[in-house]
């Protein structure tokens, strides 16, 4: 298995990405898959997944676009990480791919984090409520009815939530034959230490690729 760790920013950039690329690296010597990481234009086809971590603003020109949208529909694999969807926002396909853009979030605090979908190899290994301190993204449209909601935040346990009793913060889909996860988690570069996130990075990456099934 071959993952593209992809970190471009044309806006905020998170201080948590070099974090966030070492753990994928390590991740891929411990389980046997090779991890390259880069902010230049890149071929897709080359790998069985393409991670956006933490990537915001416009990072794509008209042809790269292109590119990476016949690489997901004809297979490839995708996984978005926190600020991955603050990118993208003048471009329709990957507002579908990613599935729910960024609204806003309140200050960084702990929360409760509820496992809707124990099935799924992201999020098995998961208590039925997993509490810890991240960055707690709103986002513009509610992604259920269009994605497998896999994880709810719970508005209760924290101050500055907007979007109510129902807020998804990681998901996935089928995307033409290829297959999509995103989680709103991975703010903080402490998160890239947690061994609980990283089996959920790990899962993703695993599912993406079409390695694992989805339950």
């Amino acid at each position: 298995m071959r993952v593209l760790v992809f970190s471009k920013t044309a806006g905020y950039r998170h201080a948590s990405i070099p974090a966030g690329i070492e753990a994928i690296r390590e991740l891929g010597s411990a389980h046997g898959f090779a991890v390259t990481a880069t902010e230049e234009a890149f071929t897709a086809s080359s790998y069985d997944v393409v991670v956006f971590l933490s990537t915001s603003g416009e990072v794509l020109d008209a042809a790269q676009r292109a590119a990476f949208e016949s690489y997901v529909e004809n297979g490839g694999g995708y996984v978005g990480v926190h600020a991955a969807a603050d990118t993208g926002y003048g471009w329709p396909w990957y507002g579908e791919l990613v599935g729910a853009w960024f609204d806003r979030h309140p200050e960084i605090q702990r929360a409760r984090f509820v496992t809707e979908d124990a099935t799924h190899p992201a999020t098995a290994h998961l208590p039925p409520v997993w509490t810890r301190t991240d960055e707690l993204y709103d986002f513009r449209t509610n992604p259920r009815g269009r994605v497998r909601v896999l994880q709810t935040l719970d508005e209760s346990s924290y101050t500055g939530g907007r979007m109510g009793a129902d807020h998804p913060i990681t998901w996935c889909h089928p995307q033409g034959r290829g297959r999509a996860f995103y989680t709103g988690l991975g703010h903080t570069a402490e998160s890239y230490a947690d061994p609980a996130f990283r089996a959920l990075l790990l899962g993703a990456i695993r599912y993406a690729a079409g390695v694992l099934p989805a339950a």
